[in-house]
C-alpha cells in the first residue's frame, strides 16, 4: 500500500496531513511525500517533521513541475500494489487504507477504483458539512460508471483508492494538462469498474485559492485541461448514449467559457460540438 502526498504551499496542513497516515489501522504502507517546489515553508516543514519520522520518503522537486508530474515521479518509485492520492492539505481518517484494502478484497480484479464519502472542512479543521449531503448515497453510481463521469461530478477525488495496475495501465496522470481528476477517471472508468462506500473515510479541506474555488474565474487556464479531456472523451465514446453525454457537456463547457469571458475556448468547444453531432443518430 502506497500513499503518495504531493504538497504545494500547504506548509500550514501537511503536518496534519502527514499524521493522519502515520496514524492508520493498517500499517502495512509506504508514504511518500512529494513537495511540487513551494514557496512558502512546507520544505522546512516535511524536513524537520520526517527527522523523527525516517520511514517517510521525500521528494523536493525545488522547481513546480505541477501536480501531474510531480504525483508521476513519486508513483514511479512506489510499490505498493494499492495507492492513495492524498493533497498535503486533506487528511486521511484512521480507518482509511484498513476499510479499502477490506473492500478491494471482497471485488474482483474489474474493479481497479474504490471511492467513499467524505467530510468538507475549513482552513482551520473545522466542520462545514459532508459530501453525501449534496451527493446523496442512492445517487452514486456504480459499476460501470463512465458516461455518468461525463454527465456529472460526483466523487471527491481524495476519497479514491485505487490498484497500481489502473495507473501502471493508464502510464500515469497525462503531465500535459493542469489537474488530474477528471482525466482520470474517465481514461480508468473506460476500463474499469468503480466500488462505492458510503462510509466517511476521508477529510476534505475547502480552501480558497484551490482549483476548485478558482475553476470559474476569468481565463482560468485549467479550463483548457477540462477541453482537453472532452477531446479525449470523443474518441474513448463507444455508444450513441455517450455521444449525448458528451454533447450535454459540451453545451455547460460553453456556457461556462462565454460566463468567463473565454471566446476563444468557447470557439473550440462549439467546433468539438460539431464532431460530437455527427456521431449522433
Amino acid at each position: 500500500m502506497s500513499v503518495i502526498c504531493t504538497c504545494y504551499n500547504h506548509g500550514a496542513y501537511v503536518t496534519e496531513s502527514m499524521e493522519s497516515v502515520l496514524n492508520q489501522t493498517y500499517r502495512n504502507y509506504e508514504l511518500i511525500v512529494v513537495d511540487d517546489g513551494s514557496n512558502d515553508n512546507s520544505v522546512a516543514v516535511i524536513q524537520n517533521y520526517i527527522l523523527k519520522h525516517p520511514e517517510i520518503t521525500f521528494i523536493n522537486l525545488q522547481k513546480n513541475a505541477g501536480i501531474c508530474k510531480a504525483f508521476n515521479t513519486a508513483f514511479k518509485i512506489s510499490k505498493g500494489d494499492f495507492i492513495i492520492d492524498l493533497a498535503a492539505d486533506d487528511l486521511l481518517l484512521p480507518d482509511r487504507l484498513a476499510k479499502g484494502i477490506e473492500s478491494f478484497q471482497q471485488l474482483d480484479d474489474h474493479y481497479g477504483v474504490i471511492f467513499s464519502d467524505a467530510e468538507w472542512i475549513d482552513e482551520h479543521g473545522r466542520h462545514l458539512s459532508f459530501h453525501s449531503r449534496k451527493y446523496p448515497h442512492h445517487v452514486i453510481p456504480q459499476g460501470d460508471v463512465y458516461q455518468h463521469l461525463i454527465e456529472r461530478y460526483f466523487i471527491c477525488s481524495p476519497t479514491m483508492m485505487f490498484r497500481r495496475s489502473v495507473m501502471e495501465k493508464l502510464f500515469g496522470y497525462d503531465e500535459t494538462l493542469t489537474y488530474e481528476d477528471f482525466d482520470f477517471w474517465i481514461r480508468s472508468s473506460r476500463i474499469y469498474l468503480y466500488h462505492y462506500d458510503p462510509e466517511v473515510l476521508v477529510k476534505k479541506r475547502k480552501l480558497r485559492n484551490s482549483l476548485s474555488h478558482n475553476q470559474f474565474k476569468l481565463l482560468n487556464r485549467h479550463n483548457y485541461s477540462t477541453y482537453r479531456v472532452c477531446q479525449k472523451i470523443l474518441n474513448l465514446n463507444r455508444t450513441s448514449a455517450e455521444h449525448k453525454a458528451l454533447h450535454n457537456r459540451i453545451l455547460y463547457e460553453i456556457r461556462q467559457s462565454i460566463r468567463t469571458l473565454d471566446f476563444s475556448l468557447a470557439f473550440k468547444y462549439f467546433h468539438l460540438l460539431r464532431n460530437v453531432r455527427a456521431n449522433l443518430h
